[in-house]
C-alpha cells in the first residue's frame, strides 16, 4: 500500500479497513490489527476471526451475533470521512468524472481540495499513470483532506500535490501552459480564475464548475463566454431517487437526494479560435453591481466552519490515517 493505491479485494489482512453491518444494520468500520477486537453491546469480535476471510464474509461476536463483513466502497468512505468542508456528494463526483471525461494518465487540476472527498475520486480515476494538481486556500482543508486521502489508500499517492494558496496566482507557478487535460472548480467565484484556467488547458481540455447556486450559474456562464477561450458551457443538475422493492410493495423511497448543486462544462478553443455563432433567442445577460452583491459569502449563507471546529476535524481525519498506515507520529 506504499504506493498510495490501496488493494480493494482479496482475503483480509492486517492494516485493512472493514465494514461491519449489525443485525439492525448499523455500520462500524474498523481497521484489522493482529490480536485486536470490536466492542459493542452484542458482544466481542476478534479481529483474527475476520483476518485471512475472503470479502463479504460473515463473522460471529463472542455472543454469537452475526456480522456481515466487507471492505468499504469509496462511497462509503468519502460519506463518513472528518469533514472541515463540505463534501462534494458521490453522485455529482460520478457526474464530474464523466461529463469531464476523467481518464487514466491524465493531467488535472482541483481547486479547492475540501476535505478531499473529490480528491479521491479523481485519484482512482487518473491512476498511477495520471497526475492530480490540489489547490485549496485554507492549511486546515488541506490538513483535513491529505489525512482523508491517506486514510483509505493506506499512503499519500506520489502524483498528487496540494498547494496552498489561491489559485489565480498558485496555478501559474505549479503547471506550465496549455498542459493540463481537465480543471475541476469547487468555489464560490469561479469566474475569478477562468483566465488561468484557459491558459493552463491544452486545447480540447474540460473545464467543469461544481457550482451552489442559481444565481451563481448565470454568472459563471456569461463569464465563461465572455472569455472567448471556451466553448458554450453546459449546465445540469442530478438528482437521484432510490426506490423501496419488497415484493410487491414497490414504491419510491419517502427521501431522496436532490439538489446538491449544479455542473457547468466547457472546452478550451484552439488559440485563435473563434467559436461559431450560435442562432438563440436575445436574453438579459446583463446584470449590476446590485446583483453582484447578491453573490458574495455572506448574501448566499456560506457556512464557514470555526477554528477550533477544523483542529479537531484534523485531528480526527489524522488519527484515521495514523492508524491506517501503521504510524505513530502526530505529523501527517
Amino acid at each position: 500500500m506504499s504506493d498510495g493505491f490501496r488493494r480493494q479485494s482479496g482475503e483480509f489482512r492486517v492494516g485493512d479497513r472493514v465494514q461491519l453491518t449489525g443485525p439492525k444494520g448499523n455500520l462500524n468500520t474498523v481497521t484489522l490489527e493482529a490480536g485486536g477486537t470490536f466492542h459493542s453491546h452484542r458482544g466481542v469480535l476478534s479481529h483474527d476471526a475476520i483476518i485471512g476471510q475472503p470479502d463479504a464474509s460473515v463473522v460471529e461476536s463472542t455472543n454469537g451475533v452475526e456480522y456481515l463483513a466487507m471492505r468499504p466502497l469509496l462511497t462509503d468512505f468519502v460519506m463518513s470521512m472528518p469533514r472541515g468542508a463540505a463534501i462534494i456528494y458521490p453522485k455529482d463526483a460520478a457526474q464530474i468524472l464523466g461529463q469531464a471525461d476523467i481518464f487514466p494518465g491524465a493531467t488535472v487540476v482541483e481547486a479547492g481540495v475540501g476535505s478531499g472527498a473529490l480528491s479521491l475520486w479523481l485519484l482512482r480515476a487518473i491512476g498511477p499513470t495520471g497526475t492530480l494538481h490540489s489547490f485549496e486556500r485554507r492549511d486546515e482543508f488541506s490538513d483535513v483532506a491529505k489525512a482523508n486521502v491517506t486514510a483509505f489508500l493506506g499512503a499519500e499517492p506520489a502524483n498528487w500535490t496540494v498547494t496552498v494558496g489561491d489559485l489565480q496566482e498558485a496555478m501559474p507557478a505549479t503547471v506550465p501552459d496549455g498542459s493540463v487535460d481537465r480543471i475541476v472548480l469547487d468555489m464560490l467565484a469561479p469566474w475569478e480564475c477562468l483566465d488561468e484556467c484557459a491558459d493552463a488547458l491544452t486545447p480540447g481540455g474540460v473545464l467543469i464548475c461544481y457550482i451552489a447556486t442559481v444565481t451563481q450559474l448565470s454568472r459563471v456562464a456569461e463569464a465563461i463566454r465572455e472569455t472567448g477561450a471556451f466553448t458554450d458551457p453546459e449546465p445540469s443538475e442530478t438528482m437521484v431517487r432510490t426506490w423501496h422493492v419488497e415484493g410487491l410493495a414497490v414504491r419510491p423511497d419517502h427521501r431522496m437526494i436532490g439538489h446538491t448543486g449544479f455542473l457547468m462544462t466547457a472546452r478550451r478553443l484552439a488559440p485563435g479560435a473563434v467559436l461559431p455563432a450560435l442562432k438563440r433567442r436575445a436574453s438579459k445577460s446583463d446584470f449590476s453591481d446590485e446583483d453582484v452583491e447578491a453573490w458574495t459569502p455572506g448574501a448566499l449563507g456560506e457556512r464557514t466552519s470555526s477554528a477550533k471546529r477544523l483542529r479537531k476535524t484534523a485531528r480526527e481525519a489524522q488519527a484515521a490515517a495514523r492508524a491506517a498506515t501503521g504510524s505513530t507520529t502526530t505529523d501527517q
